[in-house]
Parts: structure tokens; C-alpha cells; sequence
């Protein structure tokens, strides 16, 4: 090889890497232009959704500090479960039916009752305290207040009530 293909070569190599660096230029230009129509949303429920998404799942505490802490977040969380009643607290008894009860007396799931009359022969004459106690409580494959603990006992009521009016038409 020559000096003059070594002098050949260089000045291609150099277009090459001169043309790159151009390519390179403009891609990061494009970004930026890109990047600037692509503006964030103003809806705050993205902020709001942003903040539960990394906020901490639990926290660590340690020593006599940690446990005051610890103690303290376990009460309020407590009080906070406390406060959170079902359907916000209305004894609209068919709304509490259609929403929970109806799941599993419409279709008899479980052996649950549905409403017709020759299926509560034998828990009628128990009586309504019985029956709404039985809801409160569960009973057989039933859970308590049928599976939602939020629910208060005047909503359960509510509900047996309005069970019992429909079997009795």
C-alpha cells in the first residue's frame, strides 16, 4: 500500500465519521422536538395516581421509637377501617340485597334460600331476631354479614328485612 491509498483511506474514514456525527446531531433533534409536543397531561389524578404508586407498601421500624410508631400507625389504621361502612352507611335493604345477598339466594349457591316461600318453611317460625343474627353471624357455608364486614348491623337488618317481606307476597 501506498501513501496515497493510506491518504484515500483516511479522508473517506473521516466522511464517515463527520456524516455520523451529523445523523447523531439530528436524531438528538428530532427527540427534542418530539419530545416537546408529547407535553404532560394537567389532569391532578395523574399526580394523585403517581403518588400511590410509590408510596411504601409498609413501613420498618426499629427500637423503642419504631414500636410507638408502629403502634400508633396499627390505631389509626385501625380507626380509618372503622370509619369505611358499606353503600355509605344506608339501610335500603333491596339496594343491600341486589348488591350482596342477591349473588348467592338468586341462584341457591351453597344451599342458600332463595326467595320462595316453601324454602324458609323451617326458618321461619325462628324468627326475624334469629334470622337477622344468622346473617350477622353466618351460618352453614354462609360467611358473616355475607362476606362484607363492612356492612353494619342495621344494614343487615335492613336486608333480611326487605328478604323476608318478598318471601311473604
Amino acid at each position: 500500500m501506498s501513501e496515497q491509498d493510506d491518504k484515500i483511506f483516511m479522508k473517506r474514514f473521516s466522511l464517515v465519521i463527520a456524516g455520523l456525527a451529523v445523523v447523531a446531531v439530528l436524531i438528538i433533534f428530532f427527540a427534542i422536538e418530539m419530545n416537546e409536543q408529547l407535553a404532560g397531561s394537567d389532569n391532578p389524578m395523574q399526580d394523585v395516581a403517581k403518588v400511590d404508586r410509590i408510596e411504601p407498601v409498609f413501613g420498618v421500624y426499629a427500637g423503642d421509637t419504631g414500636r410507638a410508631a408502629a403502634q400508633a400507625a396499627a390505631e389509626e389504621a385501625a380507626g380509618s377501617q372503622q370509619q369505611q361502612v358499606a353503600f355509605d352507611g344506608s339501610t335500603d335493604g333491596e339496594m343491600i340485597y341486589n348488591n350482596v345477598c342477591q349473588a348467592c339466594h338468586m341462584a341457591g349457591a351453597a344451599g342458600a334460600p332463595q326467595l320462595v316461600a316453601d324454602q324458609w318453611t323451617d326458618r321461619l317460625p325462628q324468627g326475624e331476631d334469629t334470622l337477622v343474627q344468622h346473617a350477622i353471624d353466618g351460618i352453614g357455608a354462609m360467611p358473616a354479614k355475607g362476606g362484607r364486614s363492612d356492612l353494619t348491623d342495621e344494614q343487615v337488618r335492613a336486608s333480611v328485612e326487605y328478604m323476608l317481606a318478598q318471601i311473604e307476597e
